[in-house]
C-alpha cells in the first residue's frame, strides 16, 4: 500500500524541529531511522498530515560518557545513534554491555544500519528488544519541547501499546543509562525467525552480593503484554536470596502474574507465560 499525503519537512538543527511540531502536534510524526514508522504509513496505521524528518539535525547520534549523577557513573546515547552503533560501540561492550547484546538481535543488517535508539524508544512497540534492556538498567529518556527539556525514567516513559510519556510536542532526543561497575548482564529473545520481534524477550541486570545471594537483580520484559514492562513482583523473589531452581520457577511465575499478556497467531498466552519464565532462567544463567 502506499501512505496518505503529508507534507515532509527536513529541519536542520532541533529547535526548528520543535516549532515544527509545536504548530500541529496531533497531526505532527517525527521520523528518526524510519524502521517501523514508515510501514505504519504504508499500511496506513498512521496518517499525520506533517511529518517532521530529524535526519539532518546533526549532533544527535553519539556514545559517550558524561559525568555522574546520584552517584552513579553515566552513558549518554543521542536518539540518532543507529542499532548498529551501538552493537559496535566499545564503550558500551565495556561498560554497559546488555546494550549492545540487544542492539545485536534487532532485525536484520538492514534494519539495525538504519532503525535509532531514539526511534525504537518513541515508538514503544511491546515486541522491541531496545525498550526491555533500558528498562532494565533503569535508563532515563530525554524529551525537549517548546517548555524546555525533562528526563522521564524508563518505567514511566512506557504507557501502553505504541504509547509512550512523551507530550504530542515533544521530542525524545537523548537516553542515559548508567556505567554497570559490578554487574552482570544479559538479553534474550524467542522469536520465529532471527530478524523477527520478539515472541519473549528477557533483559536482566544484577550483582551477586556474599554467599551467593542475588543482591540487586533488574528484570525488563518484552513481548508479553502490551508494553515493555519490569517484573518486578519476580525481582522482590530474587532479591536477597541465593537463587535455587524452586525459586527461579516461582519468580518466573511472577513475571506474568494478574497480566493481560497478548495472544496471537505466533503465541497464546500460556505458552507465551511458559517463554517468559524459560528465557527468565536463560538470561539469569547467561548473565552469571
Amino acid at each position: 500500500m502506499f501512505p496518505s499525503k503529508f507534507e515532509y519537512f527536513a529541519p536542520t538543527s532541533l529547535e526548528e524541529a520543535v516549532a515544527l511540531l509545536a504548530k500541529n502536534p496531533d497531526e505532527t510524526k517525527v521520523l528518526a531511522g524510519g524502521q517501523s514508522l514508515v510501514s505504519f504509513l504504508k499500511l496506513r496505521f498512521a496518517n499525520p498530515k506533517y511529518l517532521v524528518d530529524l535526519g539532518r539535525i546533526g549532533g544527535l547520534s553519539y556514545i559517550r560518557e558524561d559525568g555522574t549523577s546520584d552517584g552513579v557513573s553515566k552513558i549518554v546515547i543521542g536518539a540518532l545513534t543507529t542499532y548498529a552503533e551501538i552493537k559496535e560501540s566499545t564503550l558500551l561492550q565495556e561498560k554497559c554491555p546488555i546494550l549492545s547484546q540487544a542492539a545485536a538481535v534487532v532485525g536484520d543488517v538492514q534494519v539495525r544500519n538504519r532503525g535509532t535508539l531514539g526511534g525504537s524508544m518513541a515508538h514503544a512497540d511491546p515486541a522491541g528488544d531496545m525498550p526491555a534492556a533500558v528498562l532494565a538498567i533503569e535508563g532515563e529518556a530525554k524529551a525537549v519541547g517548546p517548555g524546555g527539556e525533562r528526563w522521564i525514567p524508563s518505567e514511566e516513559f512506557f504507557e501502553g501499546m505504541y504509547a509512550t510519556a512523551l507530550a504530542p510536542d515533544e521530542i525524545l532526543t537523548e537516553i542515559r543509562v548508567p556505567v554497570l561497575t559490578g554487574q552482570r548482564s544479559s538479553y534474550l529473545k524467542f522469536a520465529r525467525r532471527p530478524s523477527d520481534f520478539a515472541i519473549v524477550g528477557v533483559a536482566v541486570c544484577m550483582r551477586d552480593g556474599d554467599g551467593g545471594r542475588c543482591e540487586k537483580i533488574r528484570i525488563g520484559v518484552a513481548g508479553v503484554t502490551d508494553q515493555p514492562y519490569r517484573a518486578r513482583q519476580a525481582e522482590q523473589k530474587l532479591t536477597g536470596v541465593a537463587i535455587t531452581p524452586k525459586l527461579l520457577e516461582e519468580a518466573g511465575a511472577a513475571m506474568t502474574e494478574g497480566l493481560e499478556l497478548i495472544e496471537n497467531m505466533h503465541a497464546g498466552q500460556s505458552f507465551r507465560a511458559h517463554l517468559a519464565s524459560v528465557y527468565l532462567a536463560r538470561a539469569i544463567e547467561e548473565a552469571r
